[in-house]
């Protein structure tokens, strides 16, 4: 009788179902995507465990030591390390990631990279809703956050020049923060040595800040020196969020020249004490010896950049001003080895001094440094890479809990120039070189640098940890080859050791092969602003 049930009961099945429908729900996948018997490095910076992580659509929905059931594509992933996509807090590929050439922001997709911070040292798209509305239309490689671009701010409302701000243009600076934090912004960013950024005193700053408080943003800063006068820029900036109210934190921590060695360790102590009376303060830091920015920011003084190249060109002819801007110049020069450790990554006038320092530029052209810094800047400018920290400085610094990893580069095409490395190798550098290699730091240590902590900086929810629900950024690579390739002669080197990247579940990197997918969104901040008690 139980037999006879049990025929009938399959006979009724059978029947309330299709052929087509009988075979399309044998053949139903559980998941998109499983990563099976990878190490899992979940982001939070504790050990690593084996385990499958599940994949639906944008989203992951189950991560266990063993996941049955079964899906779309699986990936084996014994002897890989899965990790969450990397954040890089500090970008400048504001204009590149709406460009066609490149948005695929392939650099970053071969670092490992999900996510980008745009905005930062106070330079960027001033009209965030504007910003993020060609994100969302075109797509990009990456996902985008933005900070509000205070120099860029400044400049909208008053110009360049070196003047404090009217009553009304100062209202006119706040009403547009406000306006691109209700529109998603993060923050607000400074670049305190660029024009028109270090024009703005202490007080505007504070001013500017309290807005973004409001909506419980950051103050992300380009501190006013990263020299020997260190220690006074980052009370500065300490000053700023004790009086807003807001979290601090400072971008590309470092000391720069070699008489500023070790003065960052001394900024650290200061950054530690302020986090233990309860100010919420953190920084990132790039893994290499020297920086990346212009001539002018590196050589000249601000003062004398006040407005156009035209108008810096006039005080540098001018009996009244020329004099102090040359004993400046000179003055900088000799701190950088004699023009020795200043190196010449782009300049359209003279491409064979690409490369090149500018002590050997000098020495090639029978002229003085100078000389060739002048006619530099006559032409227009030019952008360099500057040797001017120390290795261990950059090693203290990594160990520390509360600095994260960022590049301070942007998306680029292989060319002729000679960038900085960090455009193509920060990430891989850091956990390849500095954690595997040279064990400087453990690997745990190296992922929570550039997934969790960023996370929690910003505020990122559902972002730059493995857990069930969070947003599919995840990169799955093999630590045995894991390495930047990008060198300061040859910079143009894509990192190796990157198999699978995904960008809101879809693969960026797939076997080891970018896609070109251009799954990356526009990430709006959306806390409300908190009304006055």
């Amino acid at each position: 009788m139980d037999c006879l049930r049990l025929q009938i009961c399959l006979c009724l099945f059978l029947f309330a179902f299709s052929p087509s429908e009988v075979i399309l729900a044998q053949n139903q996948s559980s998941f998109d995507i499983l990563l099976k018997g990878g190490t899992i490095v979940d982001g939070s910076g504790k050990p690593g465990f084996t385990g499958d992580i599940a994949i639906k659509d944008d989203r992951i929905v189950q991560i266990n030591p063993e996941i049955k059931g079964t899906a779309r594509e699986t990936i084996p992933c014994r002897g890989l390390t899965i990790a969450p996509g990397f954040i890089d807090l500090h970008n400048h590929s504001d204009r590149q990631i709406i460009s066609p050439l490149t948005r695929a922001n392939m650099n970053y997709v071969t670092q490992g990279c999900s996510t980008i911070v745009t905005g930062n040292c106070g330079s960027g798209p001033v009209d965030t809703e504007e910003y993020y509305r060609i994100i969302d239309a075109t797509g990009s490689g990456t996902n985008v956050l933005h900070l509000i671009p205070q120099g860029s701010l400044r400049d909208e409302v008053m110009g360049s020049g070196q003047r404090k701000p009217t009553a009304a243009e100062l209202q006119q600076m706040k009403a547009l923060a406000e306006k691109a934090m209700q529109d998603g912004a993060w923050g607000i960013s400074t670049g305190l040595i660029y024009v028109p950024s270090s024009y703005a005193e202490t007080d505007e700053l504070v001013e500017l800040a309290q807005i973004v408080s409001r909506y419980q943003g950051i103050y992300a800063s380009h501190i006013r020196n990263e020299s020997t006068e260190l220690l006074a820029a980052v009370n500065e900036a300490l000053k700023i969020g004790q009086q807003a109210k807001l979290p601090v934190h400072i971008s590309h921590f470092k000391s720069s020249g070699q008489d500023a060695w070790g003065l960052v360790i001394r900024a650290a102590a200061m950054i530690e004490e302020a986090r233990k009376q309860g100010q919420k303060v953190t920084a990132d830091q790039y893994p290499y010896i020297a920086s990346s920015t212009s001539l002018g920011a590196t050589l000249i003084p601000a003062w004398a950049r006040a407005g156009s190249n035209k108008e810096l060109v006039a005080r540098l002819e001018a009996p009244e001003t020329s004099e102090k801007i040359i004993k400046a110049i000179k003055n900088n020069i000799e701190k950088r080895e004699a023009g020795k450790a200043v190196r010449i990554a782009r300049y359209s006038e003279r491409p064979d001094w690409v490369g090149k320092n500018l002590l050997q530029i000098a020495e090639k052209e029978n002229k003085s440094v100078l000389d060739i810094v002048l006619e530099i800047t006559r032409q227009g400018g030019a952008s360099v890479v500057n040797f001017s920290m120390n290795e261990a400085d950059v090693r203290q610094i990594m160990k520390i809990d509360w600095v994260a990893t960022a590049s301070d580069g942007r998306a680029y095409l292989p060319g002729s120039d000679r960038p900085h490395p960090r455009n193509y190798g920060t990430f891989p550098r850091k956990l390849g070189y500095y954690a595997l290699q040279q064990k400087v730091i453990s690997p745990e240590h190296a992922i929570r640098s550039m997934t969790g902590l960023p996370a929690d900086i910003l505020g990122l929810k559902d972002r730059g940890y493995l857990r069930k629900g969070a947003y599919a950024d995840i990169v799955v690579f093999d630590s045995s080859n894991l390495i930047d390739k990008a060198t300061f002669d040859n910079p143009h080197q894509y990192s190796a050791g990157i198999r699978y990247l995904f960008v809101n579940g879809s693969p960026a990197i797939n076997a080891g092969f970018p896609t070109g997918s251009l799954a990356g969104k526009a990430l709006r901040h959306q806390t409300a602003a908190k009304t006055e008690k």
